[in-house]
């Protein structure tokens, strides 16, 4: 009996130790302009271990308990900072080699099965010499024509930022479309009109298929000194016939978890209260002057997102007729507004067709640009372009009346009334009237 016990024992851990093999099934690259995310598909979870070597450089990855598949192709690979990739048996495991480009900081971690993937081991590189989030931050799409300016005076600076990326597909429609493809689109299109805009400046935030995390995506509007953060996304829901586009700003919610993230770490936000350092100052006074400037920021917010909600009127039902308020983490920057657009449903047939449809893409985009021009020409930051202009520009508000206005600019009725061919004085709310030189 004790035989038959020991032979059964021997049985189970040799079968064990089979069915506890890790196949390596494939391997896909994604290069940002700063790092390159590799994402090994996996059967199951893998312990390993990283090292790099040099001269040349490389990164060797440890895989315990690990064999490849059968259908992984080994193939001569060369995207963003890995130029190769190479495999070998090791006597418990497997060992793969990344050949590199230069020297990196590697990071590791193992993902669980999801809707799109199963089970993935994914190592991100970043260049050695760099600060994550702050170096080689994407370019606009397409250059621009730089315009001689007034000394002292700048661009207002537009972050825009596609949803996604990499290995993070997005929501996915019917008609297979995937978000993060037709947000990247809309993204560039919004950035070309931006770029056309007199005074205005587009900062892409990801400008290509790789996966940025959402705290470096606000560290690089930061990084950019940008004006406004608009992140660019297409909703799903499970019920196909839901449709429209919404805006989103920050709820106080996710600003009160954010406040207590940066006053932890306010060694580290030393401009982040309009240059005011917060690393002298004690928990209740840095408490008040982040809360000062949260709030200053989440009412921009608010009337930039409703200006661009306006617009998408125009364009069709919206989901929401007013911005709502959530706690997404992209829009967290405490001293940059923030929206959120979901640019429609693309889990509705109708919509995700629209959503692949180039005109339908520069019609969101244009919406988008309409309310930003509108916002900003109502509160332009000062020694910029837009205020320059805005200076010499009034639009007329509920209860506005000529004599008003000229008392506010310290022009003449008159003269107000001929430089904008007013013949009474009667005035539509919403006209922009220009102001004349002088009295």
């Amino acid at each position: 009996m004790r035989f038959l016990i020991a032979i059964l024992s021997l049985w189970l851990a040799a079968a064990g130790s089979v069915t506890a093999n890790v196949e390596i099934q494939g391997v896909r690259l994604w290069a940002a302009p700063d790092s390159t995310r590799v994402v090994f598909d996996i059967s199951a979870g893998v312990a390993h271990k990283l090292f790099t070597l040099h001269d040349p450089e490389r990164l060797v990855i440890d895989l315990d308990n690990a064999r490849l598949g059968a259908g992984f192709q080994e193939a001569a690979i060369e995207t963003g900072l890995v130029r190769g990739l190479r495999t070998g048996k090791r006597e418990q495991g497997l060992r793969v080699v990344l050949d590199l480009s230069q020297a990196v900081r590697p990071k590791s971690f193992v993902l669980q099965p999801n809707h799109e993937y199963g089970h993935r081991l994914v190592i991100d590189l970043t260049h050695a010499g760099s600060t994550p989030g702050v170096r080689n931050a994407p370019t606009p799409a397409t250059p621009r024509t730089v315009k001689t300016a007034p000394e002292g005076l700048r661009d207002l600076v537009i972050a825009i930022d596609a949803g996604h990326g990499g290995e993070d597909p997005g929501a996915i429609g019917k008609g297979k479309t995937r978000e993060k493809d037709v947000v990247l689109a809309i993204a560039r299109r919004l950035a070309n009109q931006v770029n056309a805009e007199p005074g205005m400046r587009a900062v892409l935030i990801r400008d290509g298929d790789y996966f940025i995390s959402l705290r470096k995506r606000i560290d690089l509007a930061r990084q950019h000194k940008a004006d406004l953060f608009i992140s660019i996304h297409a909703d799903a829901f499970h019920n196909a016939k839901v449709h429209g586009s919404s805006v989103y700003v920050l709820s106080r919610r996710g600003a009160s978890s954010e406040m207590a993230r940066w006053i932890a770490a306010r060694e580290n936000a030393s401009d982040l209260v309009g240059g005011v350092r917060l690393d002298d100052k004690d928990d209740l006074l840095t408490e008040v002057l982040l809360d000062l400037s949260q709030t200053a920021t989440i009412e921009a917010s608010m009337e930039v997102g409703a200006e661009v909600l306006k617009h998408f009127r125009q364009l069709g039902k919206v989901h929401k007729p007013e911005v709502q308020h959530a706690a997404f983490a992209v829009l967290r920057s405490p001293d940059i507004p923030s929206i959120l657009v979901e640019t429609a449903f693309i889990s509705n047939p109708q919509e995700e067709r629209k959503l692949r449809d180039a005109r339908h893409q520069d019609q969101l985009a244009r919406a988008m640009v309409a309310g930003i021009r509108s916002y900003f020409t109502q509160h332009p930051p000062p020694g910029t372009l837009m205020a320059m202009r805005s200076d010499r520009r009034h639009i007329v508000r509920s209860g506005d009346t000529l004599s008003h206005i000229a008392r506010r600019y310290g022009v003449n009725v008159d003269s107000l009334r001929a430089t904008n061919g007013l013949n009474s004085d009667r005035l539509l709310v919403g006209r922009t009237l220009t102001i004349p030189e002088g009295g």
